[in-house]
């Protein structure tokens, strides 16, 4: 499976142009300043820190193959996670463009089916969801009781309050009328794909028998993962540990700036800011750094330079790097014969 190239290009050029607007309200001379003043000692750390973000989400997708029947090494299951990465960033929309890609990715490396894959990559997102809201719950937690919520963490707290109530319960419901969510997936699909394959001349669309299957296929897999407690809590661990790395990476920037801030504050606006991977920029970048410096600024009380320099920072650990390392990951399970 290919990544579209043109669709890549147009989306980082899209994305740069909104990093140089934030740059240039914020001040470049400013914010070069700042970046300059950064302690090497700590940037040091920050590499080994986003390690530690992917080894952990690595181990977590490496406990959801075993579940499934897809034992594999922790080099492998990190390799695999970090080619995921890549094809999260390089692709539009984040998650919901990668996603995709790292299913054929991960069915390749493990001789898998494709919905297996699917569900697999799936479950570890899922997986990584609650504990992202549990630990902006924290931070925030801990700014109701310290200080007084002005407006942007007004907004902050319902934003994590809808979430943390409207998705449980979606989730629940869903899966509670599995069946019917099966049935309606499978005219979808069969539907989509006679369309697309009426425009290639010669090729037999898949019958709506052989996509019930691959859907049934995909929803057992997720199922066998949702019944194994012991594994799902062990997961579950591994995400929490990989959320708590990418706050710390924050947290680190901001401490070689020179700005002395609570871990909290980190710990709510990770977790908020990762929403803006729903943009159509690949893997949310520009928006993700808007949201970041938005939230930084009036919860810690940073100037905005500082705050625009420190997110720059933490983005080339846990953006920049993750991707260079997941293209040659990529490269080394095949992604260019997928």
């Amino acid at each position: 499976m290919d990544i579209d190239v043109r669709a890549t290009v147009a989306g980082f050029l899209a994305a740069l142009f909104v990093l140089a607007g934030l740059l240039v309200f914020v001040g470049v001379d400013a914010t070069v300043d700042a970046v300059s003043m950064a302690d090497p000692a700590i940037l040091v750390l920050l590499p080994f820190v986003a390690l530690a973000w992917l080894v952990s989400w690595g181990l977590s997708l490496r406990i959801v193959l075993t579940v499934v029947g897809t034992p594999i090494s922790t080099v492998k299951a990190v390799g695999i996670y970090t080619a995921a990465v890549f094809a999260n960033n390089v692709t539009p929309f984040g998650q919901a463009g990668g996603e995709p890609v790292t299913a054929f990715l991960i069915a390749d490396a493990t001789e898998n089916r494709y919905e297996t894959g699917l569900a697999a990559i799936a479950s570890v997102d899922a997986l990584n969801l609650f504990p992202s809201l549990s630990i902006a719950a924290v931070g925030l937690g801990y700014y109701a009781v310290t200080t007084t919520l002005g407006r942007q963490l007004q907004v902050a707290s319902a934003v994590v309050g809808v979430l943390a109530v409207a998705i449980p319960v979606a989730g629940y419901v869903l899966w509670r009328r599995r069946e019917a969510v099966e049935n309606g997936l499978t005219r979808l699909l069969t539907s989509g794909f006679g369309a697309v394959y009426r425009l290639l001349p010669g090729r037999q669309p898949p019958t709506e028998e052989s996509v019930r299957v691959r859907v049934d296929g995909f929803f057992h897999a997720v199922e066998r993962v949702a019944e194994d407690r012991r594994q799902l809590v062990l997961a579950l661990g591994f995400a929490t540990i990989g959320w708590l790395a990418l706050s710390t990476s924050l947290w680190l920037s901001l401490y070689a700036l020179g700005a002395r801030v609570p871990l909290a504050a980190a710990l709510l606006i990770v977790p908020i800011g990762s929403i803006a991977s729903v943009t159509p920029f690949p893997g949310g970048l520009g928006g993700i750094e808007a949201v970041l410096i938005t939230l930084l600024v009036p919860t810690t009380g940073v100037t905005a330079a500082t705050a625009t320099a420190a997110v720059l920072i933490h983005r080339t650990a846990t953006y920049w790097l993750p991707t260079v390392a997941g293209g040659g990951a990529a490269a080394w399970f095949g992604l260019d014969r997928m």
